[in-house]
């Protein structure tokens, strides 16, 4: 595996992708998409849109037709207003119905922090749908609020911060929203921000200081702590027989904490597992290394 950090590619950030918007239930969902194979969905996570995706996708282009969406509540996705439509079930039918308007086949499934709780969450409801999952850089939303640790919930700060009641974290946030987003990018990857590609975190920056992204994102939280841990509750002891694959960093809070591995056994009886070069924002920062990764184990299920 290739582990050296190559922000600047040889690839275009999304070169040969076009962008497309859809409505699906009245909310718009935007996404970019582009190659040419069998399809492949890739959804992001918090605090980012579908940018962090831009020098991977094409990587995988080659073999892979790959949709690189925003979840609602992010990018240039639409934003409702209730807590209630930011559960990790309503985000996912927002993709399943995605799909079905670009293809009626199996897809293969990928999600970073955010995304792949979405994606658990859709294998859950739609297993017949998915041809392989991706998880990046989590363990189980179930496991990690039952079983919270002291280390972890200094560590995860923010989902207990953001999921306060409105407008309490969105009115904080607001007075500097770039302080507030950079210092969660610093603080869940040691502090070394010059490993962000300018293109990304500009994307980024774009879409979290409007106010709307910044409530969606806290409603994202918030449906996490009073919805969708009920809702993983209801499915404890449920394994999936979907092809797994588990990635998260070496240096990450994740893996610092847990054994992912381990974790994700509970959920997805055909797993594997692979720890990769830097924290939680390896995507990013590694994409050849995910790209290679991922071109293994889709290739070794297809």
């Amino acid at each position: 595996m290739t582990t050296q950090n190559n922000n600047l590619k040889s690839s275009i950030m999304f070169e040969g992708f076009s962008q497309h918007n859809i409505k699906i239930d009245n909310i718009n969902i935007h996404f970019k998409v582009g190659g040419q194979g069998p399809f492949l969905l890739l959804l992001h996570g918090f605090p980012q849109n579908h940018y962090l995706w831009g020098h991977i996708a094409p990587l995988l282009a080659s073999q892979f037709t790959v949709v690189c969406s925003d979840l609602r509540g992010y990018g240039q996705s639409g934003k409702p207003a209730d807590v209630a439509a930011y559960s990790f079930r309503k985000m996912a039918h927002d993709q399943l119905r995605l799909m079905d308007h670009l293809t009626h086949e199996k897809f293969h499934l990928v999600g970073h922090d955010r995304g792949g709780r979405t994606a658990h969450r859709m294998a859950l409801d739609q297993p017949d749908r998915i041809a392989s999952i991706t998880l990046m850089d989590i363990v189980p939303t179930h496991l990690l609020l039952d079983q919270l640790t002291q280390a972890m919930a200094r560590s995860y700060y923010h989902w207990f911060f953001l999921s306060q009641p409105a407008p309490f974290p969105e009115t904080l946030i607001g007075y500097n929203p770039d302080h507030y987003f950079m210092s969660n990018l610093a603080g869940l990857c040691a502090g070394d921000l010059s490993l962000f590609s300018t293109h990304q975190l500009n994307a980024y920056k774009t879409d979290w200081n409007d106010p709307d992204t910044i409530r969606g994102m806290c409603n994202d939280y918030r449906a996490t702590i009073d919805i969708d841990f009920f809702l993983d509750e209801a499915d404890l002891g449920r394994s999936l027989i979907i092809p797994a694959c588990v990635m998260w960093g070496e240096k990450g809070i994740v893996g610092s904490h847990y054994d992912p591995l381990e974790c994700w056994k509970q959920w997805f009886a055909n797993i594997v597992g692979h720890a990769m070069p830097g924290g939680h924002f390896f995507p990013e920062h590694y994409p050849e290394s995910t790209a290679e990764v991922l071109h293994n184990f889709l290739n070794s299920v297809n």
